[in-house]
């Protein structure tokens, strides 16, 4: 499991990295790399927006949901005896 998230989180930082290249440069490294609509290239889209969506249902999982995280320590810590 540890190697898969491992493969998630590459491929978000390769899709945010390309986004910050078109962003500032217009420049599109997938479709350089892999050539302009190319099967290839399409497959590094679908990857990666497969593995945001992993991430989101990850981070719902670990983290029960989108409470503040000041919510999410206090709900996860035993309560002290007063």
């Amino acid at each position: 499991m540890k190697v898969f998230h491992g493969i998630v989180v590459a491929l978000i930082i390769i899709g945010a990295l390309n986004w910050g290249l078109v962003g500032l440069f217009d420049f599109n490294l997938v479709s350089t790399i892999f050539g302009i609509d190319s099967w290839a290239s399409n497959l590094i889209y679908i990857l990666v927006g497969i593995s945001g969506i992993v991430a989101i249902f990850t981070e719902f999982a670990l983290h029960g949901g989108l409470k503040p995280s000041t919510e999410r320590a206090t709900a996860n810590r035993p309560a002290t005896q007063s």
